[in-house]
């Protein structure tokens, strides 16, 4: 009998793996795709050549995340390339507010109103980064806090509305660019704790930077696979799991899935019928006849690109696809540009260029058209550079990865309370109905992103129960 079953080897579930492979358990890993990463993946979607990210491509969050970090993942071929700009957000006037490494040249792109507002809202918690990051992923209950102070200071300015943190600055500049952070998870800008989404970004980029995975995200994934078979831990690809009996006989069964499909495998009924899920995107991922032609030079420089003219315009975008439920006509686009920094991921010459806009849960019409008159009014001639483009939406993305319900990609609402507890209001979260059964996926805290740390929070509660059997 093995110790520890895992099913979805995406980075969550690949990570948990890891985890119990480590303490010396007997670990197998079932994956329904052909290859492993969920939302870490790298694949030609439009010409030969051309090496696309379907899912995630900057990672702010990996570069962080305490799980990652204690992994020997460059070991086994993980190399971080940084872009000169880790963000930036162009405006209609040819200018450009960025998210820089140097939190002086972050608040000279404000403005001189603003400059002052921004270095003291980020200072007191630069040199503690480290620390706060395990503390604010860690929670709840999988650790002690190693810095409560700072972790509570932190609490005081994060878990307020964003439009409240907004109020710090007296220009456009530096809401817009904040507003922006906050939809990178589909939340409505006067959401609970949107704040800390915005500010954790923002330290994120300046301590550890933006990157992207030289080669592609599947870099992640594909490193964290050969450490998991390097502890002697088994990968099972082509392996649809549709209920608990489909699986060898092990001491506990540990899901990187959707709550609604742990709920349909594992027979738990209505258990998370309250899970709320949030809007979905549309995504395009294009090959470029040469690099994106914005009108701000900082642009071009920056490895991710957000856009939206103005935070008024970002929140009603935002509004469009989560609570009006239809898609925005000018809409919010997170815009990553790998090749920028990572030439071989195109032909010599030649880019790859990622964007996604906001659209309604389970949404099924196409967004291309007003996602290219998003872009032509910050790179005009952005068509003119499109040699290729794949194009998917919520039906889509939800056919490539289970988890991404109605095209969710965070796999649940971050918004509300379940912000924080998720997938259900308990101090046990990554625990079911089944006590010998466990969920980690990015539905469980501290949320969406990859770097790992639900699975890494997850082992933890299934080898305490190990022990104790």
């Amino acid at each position: 009998m093995l110790d520890a079953v895992v099913v979805g080897a995406g980075p969550n579930g690949l990570t948990a793996a890891v985890e119990l492979a480590r303490r010396g358990f007997s670990v197998a890993l079932f994956e329904a795709k052909g290859t492993v990463g969920g939302g870490a993946r790298t694949e030609e979607l439009t010409l030969p050549g051309f090496r696309h990210d379907p899912c995630s491509a900057a990672h702010p969050l990996a570069v962080s995340s305490p799980a990652f970090r204690g992994l020997p993942l460059e070991r086994h071929g993980l190399e971080w390339l940084h872009p000169e700009l880790p963000m930036a957000h162009p405006f209609l006037d040819g200018t450009a507010a960025v998210l820089s490494r140097s939190v002086g040249e972050t608040a000279a792109s404000f403005g001189p109103r603003d400059a002052g507002a921004y270095r003291r809202l980020v200072t007191p918690f630069l040199h503690r980064w480290d620390t706060l990051v395990r503390d604010f992923m860690s929670l709840p209950l999988t650790a002690l806090p190693r810095d409560p102070v700072t972790l509570a200071r932190f609490g005081l300015v994060g878990l307020p509305p964003s439009t409240w943190l907004a109020r710090r600055f007296h220009d456009e500049r530096a809401r817009t660019l904040l507003a922006g952070l906050v939809a990178h998870v589909m939340a409505p800008l006067n959401g609970f704790a949107t704040s800390a989404i915005g500010l954790v970004f923002a330290l994120a980029a300046h301590t550890r930077g933006w990157p992207v995975a030289r080669g592609g995200s599947q870099a992640i994934s594909d490193a964290l696979a050969a450490h998991l078979r390097e502890l002697g831990g088994t990968v099972h690809t082509d392996y649809e799991v549709k209920r608990l009996d489909d699986l060898p006989p092990a001491r506990a069964y540990v899901f990187d899935t959707s709550p609604t499909a742990l709920a349909r495998i594992a027979g738990f009924g209505d258990h998370y019928a309250r899970y709320r899920y949030g809007p979905g995107v549309f995504k395009i991922d294009y090959a470029l006849d040469g690099p994106v032609p914005w009108t701000a030079p900082e642009a071009r420089r920056a490895g991710t690109v957000q856009i939206g003219a103005d935070s008024a315009e970002i929140g009603a975008a935002l509004r469009a696809a989560s609570r009006e439920n239809r898609a925005p006509d000018a809409p919010f686009l997170i815009t990553v540009q790998p090749s920028v920094v990572d030439p071989a991921r195109a032909p010599e010459g030649k880019h790859v260029f990622w964007v996604y806009g906001h659209v309604p849960h389970g949404w099924t019409g196409d967004l291309t058209d007003a996602i290219e008159r998003q872009l032509e009014r910050f790179a005009p001639g952005f068509r003119d550079r499109v040699l290729a483009r794949a194009t998917a939406g919520p039906p889509e993305l939800a056919a490539r990865n289970a988890n991404y319900v109605g095209g969710d990609i965070a796999t649940g609402a971050v918004s509300g309370l379940q912000t924080l507890l998720r997938p259900k209001l308990s101090l046990y979260p990554y625990a079911t109905p089944h006590p010998a059964v466990f969920i980690c996926s990015q539905a469980t805290p501290p949320g969406p992103g990859v770097h790992g740390m639900p699975g890494h929070n997850a082992a933890k509660a299934v080898w305490r129960r190990l022990r104790q059997t």
